[in-house]
């Protein structure tokens, strides 16, 4: 469990395509074996720490005739951005994947003091 000492909770949100790879033939259409995909993404405005981030997939179309396979997860998450990952593995073919996000975390307050 995260919990955050601001008075203030920002919260962000958005959605990214990560590939559309049957458009151009790509890796993720055509390959086999152990694939990733990855994309940063930057908060619209930076968190006082890293915030607690969820992804979810909005849209997905592999192939039918191989088993759809998907790790998709939030990775190094910082202050200002996170990368969403997406790997699949062995003969899964994935035509386009679409990830939402929501990132939850401490904003800055105006009455704290910078003495730096």
């Amino acid at each position: 469990m995260h919990s955050f000492e601001a008075r203030l909770l920002g919260v962000d949100q958005g959605e990214v395509t990560l590939f559309t790879d049957y458009e151009t033939g790509g890796s993720m259409w055509t390959g086999h074996g152990a694939r990733a995909r990855r994309t940063r993404v930057a908060f619209a405005r930076p968190f006082v720490a890293p915030p607690v981030v969820h992804v979810s997939v909005t849209l997905w179309d592999f192939d039918q005739s191989t088993n759809a396979r998907g790790d998709l997860a939030a990775e190094k998450v910082d202050a200002a951005g996170f990368e969403i990952v997406f790997r699949t593995w062995e003969d899964t073919h994935a035509a386009q994947l679409r990830v939402g996000w929501i990132a939850l975390g401490p904003l800055p307050n105006p009455d704290d003091w910078d003495l730096g």
